[in-house]
């Protein structure tokens, strides 16, 4: 896995309102969210599943572009997206962009990514933003059954 450029995010925008997020989706595609202690630190650590203990062939990533299907407004899917990894959010690690290369897939069916390019990092109020748009528009935890 490389992680190209300084590997930082300083000179990144800092996104501070789901609309800049979902501005930034329309324009780079691929877009994936990572929580992590950002690109330095996985430049110099390996992933791998935290079950199994197996090495990940790159970083573990979720998509920010909407699927075909989506049929909502892009602020939905951007802040279904951070809810449902929010969990992942500690001291120290924290939500940024990235662009870069599928690898494979984890455990989860999550991308893998490797030549990994910071974009953009995250002002953690704008999860909080996203957790309030996420429970006035959607059945959260309703799961189907």
């Amino acid at each position: 896995m490389t992680i190209q450029d300084s590997g930082t995010l300083d000179g990144l925008p800092r996104l501070r309102t789901l609309a800049e997020v979902a501005e930034l989706v329309g324009v780079v595609d691929p877009l994936y969210v990572r929580f992590s202690g950002g690109p330095e630190d996985d430049r110099r650590s390996v992933s791998r599943d935290h079950e199994s203990g197996c090495l990940l062939p790159g970083l573990s990533v979720n998509p920010m572009n909407p699927e075909p299907w989506w049929d909502r407004p892009v602020e939905h899917w951007v802040a279904r997206q951070l809810c449902q990894y929010a969990h992942l959010m500690t001291t120290e690690r924290f939500p940024w962009f990235l662009t870069g290369e599928i690898s494979g897939r984890g455990p989860d069916c999550e991308p893998l990514l490797v030549r990994v390019l910071p974009v953009a990092s995250l002002d953690p109020g704008v999860v909080d933003e996203a957790g309030r748009l996420y429970r006035e528009v959607f059945d959260a935890g309703d799961d189907g059954t």
